[in-house]
């Protein structure tokens, strides 16, 4: 290109470079800031590594325990009553008295209602009365039997001394038969009396109407009263609802993830709302072998001594329960546990030149803010708050001296 357009394109390429050069020198003075900036940081992270290596990292330590430590669950649930059963009448009849009220204590074959029993003392007196006619019947037939059987004796001589005929032989034997029928009818119309007396009397007995039950024959109480007293009631109706309160039984729902851990005999410590501060001590009693289906929890029934009463089925109560018990275990504070590269473990102080070592550990059973440690020579004391500060190796001085213990008391060994 020649003439004019060639110098048009000069001066615009004239006109480009004084911009091209002056970004080349905004981005390598960025580049150049960037590059002096990584130095610095790198010579003064060194000079903190310098600074953490020449100088101990203060820490703060606790000793390693050995010593029990309890795996413990607190699960909600509520109390129900050992055993319960309704107290009703056998027979039917107007309720002529109640002799016990709501929360009163009842003893085995107590007493506990009245019915009206005319009705039954007549059929006592009528069946007394056919049993007395029976035994009279009873004493006709046997004199009769024992008069036909003389004349069955004189006829049966007559007979020998070929004075009788032997048709008056064979009235004699049929009237002997018909005599020893009739004793025999006799008897068993007393046994029949006797039957209906007896049922008469059973029946009357029914009137006054009482608790019992097998098994432990220690007092129940009375949890519900369902009649009161000039009413009518058939037979089998309710009147009261008895219950044993002494031991109480405690009913909780464990997941899967607690089930294997529950055994009977276990401690369980219980707490309810009514009395805010108090322990009651049971035991696991019994364990449910299916779960329930809507739920996914299996039920576990707990024993609770309750001799004064006072825990009542219905209550709403939190059991504490011993899964799992070590007796002698590596225990310490839960600010003890650091990780390095995801591993749990502790940082143990060597006391003789006071560095410490990192000392990977498996974490058992936890209570509290206390910490089964697992592993190999755990003992003496370890960094419980300064981690970040320390690596294995590192030199630390104890900054709180004396450290204190898992247990809240001091070491007298601190420097």
């Amino acid at each position: 290109m020649t003439g004019p357009g060639k110098e048009r394109n000069n001066q615009v390429q004239g006109k480009r470079w004084p911009k091209i050069a002056f970004f080349v020198l905004i981005i390598g003075s960025i580049l150049y800031i960037g590059f002096r900036w990584f130095q610095l940081q790198e010579q003064e992270e060194g000079l903190r590594r310098g600074a953490r290596e020449a100088l101990p990292a203060p820490v703060e330590a606790v000793e390693i325990e050995h010593g029990p430590i309890s795996l413990q669950r607190t699960f909600s649930g509520e109390l129900e009553a050992q055993a319960e059963f309704v107290v009703a009448p056998k027979v039917g009849g107007r309720i002529e008295q109640l002799t016990v009220n709501l929360s009163d204590t009842v003893k085995n074959g107590q007493i506990v209602a009245e019915l009206d029993n005319d009705e039954y003392v007549m059929a006592v007196a009528q069946a007394g009365a056919d049993l007395a006619v029976a035994n009279a019947n009873l004493v006709e037939a046997r004199n009769a039997l024992e008069i036909a059987n003389r004349e069955f004796e004189r006829t049966e001589s007559l007979r020998n001394r070929r004075v009788a005929s032997e048709s008056q032989y064979d009235e004699a034997i049929a009237n002997l038969s018909a005599k020893q029928a009739r004793l025999e009818v006799a008897k068993a119309q007393v046994a029949r009396a006797e039957a209906l007396l007896n049922t008469a009397n059973i029946r009357l007995g029914y009137t006054s109407v009482t608790a019992n039950w097998t098994g432990d024959a220690s007092p129940r109480v009375v949890a519900e009263r369902y009649i009161d007293e000039g009413q009518t009631v058939s037979a089998n109706d309710g009147l009261i609802l008895i219950v044993d309160l002494d031991p109480i039984i405690g009913v909780v729902f464990v997941t899967e993830k607690d089930f294997g851990r529950m055994k009977p005999g276990r401690t369980a410590y219980l707490t309810t709302a009514a009395y805010p501060g108090e322990t009651f001590e049971g035991r696991i009693e019994r364990i449910s072998p299916v779960f329930q289906q809507s739920t996914r929890q299996a039920r576990v029934e707990l024993i609770v001594g309750n001799p004064t009463f006072r825990l009542k089925p219905g209550m709403f109560i939190r059991a504490t329960v011993e899964l799992d018990h070590i007796a002698d275990a590596a225990v310490v504070l839960d600010g003890a546990i650091t990780e390095r590269d995801d591993r749990p473990g502790v940082f143990l102080i060597d006391e003789d030149r006071m560095t410490v070592s990192w000392r990977s550990v498996k974490v058992g059973i936890r209570e509290g803010g206390r910490i089964q440690i697992i592993g190999e020579n755990l003992s003496g004391r370890v960094v419980s708050l300064g981690h970040q500060l320390v690596d294995d190796g590192s030199a630390v001085v104890v900054s709180r001296p004396p450290a204190k213990t898992i247990s809240g008391g001091e070491d007298p060994g601190s420097p």
